[in-house]
């Protein structure tokens, strides 16, 4: 698909999206009414507002109790507040604006090389649904320093403070990214109208396998080995300092790790290899999007590749995290806002193992089925249909190439004159 094309639904996506998340934060004064805590409860409304005040462009009481705090100097002077609360407007408008421009160049990359036709709607949908979380997460993440210089700390472990905001408002996301997501396909299909044909790729099968499973490897590095909880410890601890970068361990975490997992000490095997399972879902995500990847793609490149990869991981560990949800015991009793707490996490590491993934995965895919046509080049042109000549050099011409044979009927021309010439000629 053009670039025209698919600039539309990528744009329309990206609007929705920031207007969306928008919407959401406006809604967190609503959650503070009497009539709004009578009808939701208590803790299900203050969840809800734990959840929407990171998309929230009024400052919460926190930043405006610290801004009255901080505007207070040592002899009891006031001193101008307004700069903390004109940090945390500056920081807001940064989200905003970095959700948009993170969007749309992912989900234009996605809706040119995966457009929703010919049997890629579903595929197209999950991956813009997948990329919009990644765009939200990222924006978050590039904003947060202005909101911690905001609350007036950030002289104070800012590495730990940024990992802490960098996975701040992701349930929401969740579902924002996925309306965002319906839309931008939709538009997606009315400008693919006319883009002429846009088929499926042809992968060689042994080659599309090799290739899904060297990226899941790579996710299965972050996912079994950096998440068990004594590397993950050491990860941690092993990076130490003092100052303003303090404690890099808890950023590491953030982006390096895709869950938690220990032995099966104090619970029942059963119920830990339950669990086991839940996360065995993300590799089974991962190698069936990995292996189908390529087929779907109009045209298998290294960014391609690399963006269908991190939407792949983050939709594996969507669906692992509602396994968990299903397997919770206390769900009931908890309620659905507060066991819905923990879904849309490990984004960032999603997104760091996700592109190292598809590399991996591109680059297999592109050695494998180079040998593999290489091969196959090789049996057409000493095969032929008698394996035994080879040897010959009966079988070396290639069909594609004919020649005219003089003995054949098909050869037509001026047929020779065999009378004996005569003395006069």
């Amino acid at each position: 698909m053009e670039y025209r094309r698919a600039a539309i639904p990528a744009l329309v996506g990206g609007l929705l999206l920031t207007a969306l998340l928008w919407w959401a934060g406006a809604s967190t004064q609503a959650l503070q009414l009497p009539g709004t805590v009578d009808v939701l409860g208590g803790l299900p409304a203050a969840q809800l507002e734990h959840w929407l005040t990171p998309w929230a462009y009024d400052p919460p009481p926190s930043v405006r109790i610290g801004a009255e705090t901080f505007g207070v100097g040592e002899d009891g002077a006031a001193i101008d507040n307004s700069r903390y609360l004109s940090l945390y407007t500056t920081g807001m408008q940064i989200r905003f604006v970095a959700v948009f421009l993170f969007f749309v160049p992912g989900a234009l990359l996605l809706v040119r090389r995966l457009p929703p036709v010919n049997g890629r709607v579903p595929a197209t949908l999950l991956a813009v649904w997948a990329w919009g979380v990644v765009a939200g997460t990222l924006a978050v993440a590039v904003s947060a320093p202005w909101l911690i210089a905001a609350n007036g700390r950030g002289s104070y472990r800012f590495l730990p403070q940024l990992a802490g905001m960098a996975s701040a408002g992701r349930q929401i996301l969740v579902l924002t990214a996925f309306v965002a997501a319906v839309v931008a396909v939709l538009a997606a299909r009315v400008t693919a109208k006319g883009a002429g044909p846009l088929p499926r790729a042809a992968v060689p099968v042994a080659a599309a396998r090799l290739a899904a499973t060297v990226g899941t490897a790579v996710i299965a590095l972050s996912l079994f080995v950096l998440s068990y909880q004594p590397v993950a410890a050491t990860l941690q601890t092993a990076f130490t300092g003092s100052g303003l970068f303090a404690e890099p361990g808890d950023l590491l975490r953030q982006w390096l790790l895709l869950g938690s997992w220990a032995g099966p000490a104090g619970t029942p095997v059963g119920d830990w290899f339950l669990y086991r399972v839940a996360d065995a879902l993300v590799l089974a995500v991962v190698w069936w999007s990995l292996r189908w990847l390529p087929v779907l793609l109009t045209r298998t490149t290294v960014p391609a590749m690399a963006a269908g990869a991190v939407c792949a991981t983050v939709l594996g560990l969507l669906v692992s995290q509602l396994t968990q949800m299903a397997l919770n015991d206390g769900g009931m009793r908890w309620g659905l806002v507060q066991l819905s707490a923990g879904i849309g996490g490990g984004v960032p590491a999603a997104l760091t193992f996700g592109l190292a993934a598809g590399a991996a995965a591109a680059v297999t895919l592109r050695v494998a089925g180079g040998r593999a046509g290489a091969g196959e080049a090789g049996a057409d042109a000493f095969g032929g249909t008698d394996p035994g000549a080879a040897g010959s050099g009966a079988g070396t011409t290639s069909p594609d190439v004919t020649s005219p044979d003089v003995t054949s009927p098909d050869v037509t021309g001026p047929e020779p004159d065999l009378r004996p010439s005569s003395p006069k000629d």
